[in-house]
């Protein structure tokens, strides 16, 4: 009998480790698939010993505050490979946690595998090589993904989007019309803040005042917002409520509902290919960026920022510094008409750029002569 161990972080890596145990449960019915997940693991016959829940975390902040509880799961998770002795630990996305989880199990004689690996090819192809060190197989998603852990000496197979072929409409257009709230005349918009509490905290907010600056410029919008499994319905009633703003709440076949939408405001993540596939026109707030404020004000308003030197609208440009092609030279930092560069070569510090002074001109990547400056929209 095998035995698998999951580590799903995220309500997206859950749906993915459904599909997974479904497929698993087919060709040995007898596998025990247990670890980390959600309501998708649950239902697909995997045992939840560690839900999502209570675990999923993202950005820098929140991991610090978070930093016991993850600790706690750490260790659990070492306990539970010591006991159960599975035979391979199935990784899905998640890498803050999930590489250094991969480590431990394969420090224990434990196979690796790892579908959705880290996003070497966006940030840092030489993560690839870190990477490759504690997994013994990678399912790629993309074929550009495929190529360069390839080149690091992966055992790597391309696997294909699983969400190409779980992201369907199921219900009649009028069913799901009327579950989404729509009305005939009226354009729909799909407000949706993300499944991590802490995207609600930071995006909702503001996502919400942009959307009262629409209904004051065209009053037959309306809106509607899919629910998360992982958020709870009062993380989301509250600050509608307090928004003042009429806001259809809606639970599952959200497939469905985003196919009756004319439009959606995502979180940048998952839901946007979802949506695509969909379908769905929408724009994804970067939430990257310390406030929601470029999306409202510059963005939805179209104003014009008078400080840029280019005289054009800020929109939801971000201007980054690629590390690996970077070679210090300073001339984007000499160039930068708001001081936005920092950086020094004499001591060894990363040239960044501070996005809060940076006016999106576009002048650093004009002058960069090696091209490692990218735009990021």
């Amino acid at each position: 009998m095998v035995k698998v161990l999951i580590s799903a972080g995220e309500a997206s890596g859950d749906l993915h480790a459904g599909a997974v145990t479904r497929a698993i449960k087919q060709l040995d019915p007898t596998a025990e698939v247990f670890g980390m997940g959600g309501d998708c693991l649950r239902e697909a016959g995997g045992e939840v010993l560690f839900d999502i829940k209570d675990h999923s975390v993202m950005g820098f902040v929140e991991v610090l505050k978070r930093l016991p509880d993850i600790w706690k799961l750490r260790n659990a998770f070492i306990e539970l490979m010591d006991r159960r002795k599975p035979d391979v630990l199935l990784t899905i996305d998640y890498p803050g946690f999930n590489m250094r989880l991969a480590k431990l199990a394969k420090e224990r004689g434990i196979k690796v595998v790892s579908f959705i690996a880290p996003s070497a090819w966006a940030w840092r192809p030489s993560r690839a090589a870190g990477v490759v060190k504690v997994v013994d197989k990678i399912a790629s998603i993309f074929p550009f993904e495929y190529d360069l852990y390839k080149s690091y000496g992966a055992d790597i197979e391309f696997v294909g989007h699983p969400l190409v072929d779980t992201v369907r409409p199921s219900l009649p257009r009028k069913e799901a019309e009327r579950l989404a709230g729509k009305r005939d005349g009226h354009p729909l918009i799909l407000l949706m803040p993300g499944s991590r509490a802490m995207e609600i905290q930071r995006l909702l907010p503001d996502m919400l005042a942009a959307a009262k600056i629409l209904k004051q410029k065209r009053p037959d919008i309306d809106f509607a917002m899919p629910r998360a499994v992982t958020i709870e319905r009062d993380m989301l009633e509250r600050p509608i409520k307090q928004a003042g703003l009429d806001v259809k709440l809606t639970e599952g076949h959200t497939y469905d509902i985003m196919s009756a939408a004319d439009f959606a405001i995502a979180t940048s993540g998952t839901v946007t290919l979802e949506a695509a596939l969909c379908g769905l026109g929408q724009t994804a707030p970067n939430p990257v960026l310390s406030t929601m404020k470029y999306f409202r004000d510059e963005y939805m308003a179209h104003v014009v920022d008078k400080k840029c030197p280019a005289g054009v609208c800020k929109s939801m440009l971000q201007y980054i510094i690629f590390g690996d092609s970077c070679k210090s030279c300073g001339i984007c930092k000499k160039n930068c008409p708001t001081n936005a560069i920092s950086g020094d070569k004499k001591t060894g510090q990363d040239y960044v750029i501070d996005q809060e002074k940076c006016v999106k001109c576009g002048v650093c990547m004009e002058k960069c002569p090696f091209k490692a400056i990218l735009k990021n929209a």
